[in-house]
């Protein structure tokens, strides 16, 4: 796809395109913000969802719903 655009198919058939540049946030996905190292992504079949070499990975329920990383969100004040 294009930056960090991925196409996903879940177990229901159902297909989209998610950028995951949301989801690329905190030190386990410093490495991973490298769009060459970005593209060594993986499907690992056991945990259902996209993985890359360094044990990153996102939640598929999260991916699924379109849920907001936890990361990513702004505490109350």
């Amino acid at each position: 796809m294009r930056d960090y655009v991925v196409e996903f198919t879940f177990t229901d058939g159902s297909t989209r395109q998610i950028d995951l540049d949301l989801y690329l946030w905190g030190p386990v996905f410093e490495r991973v913000r490298d769009l060459d190292y970005f593209r060594q992504f993986k499907v690992n079949r056991e945990s259902g969802t996209i993985v890359w070499p360094n044990g990153a990975d996102i939640d598929p329920d999260v991916l699924f719903l379109g849920l907001t990383p936890a990361a990513s969100e702004t505490p109350a004040s």
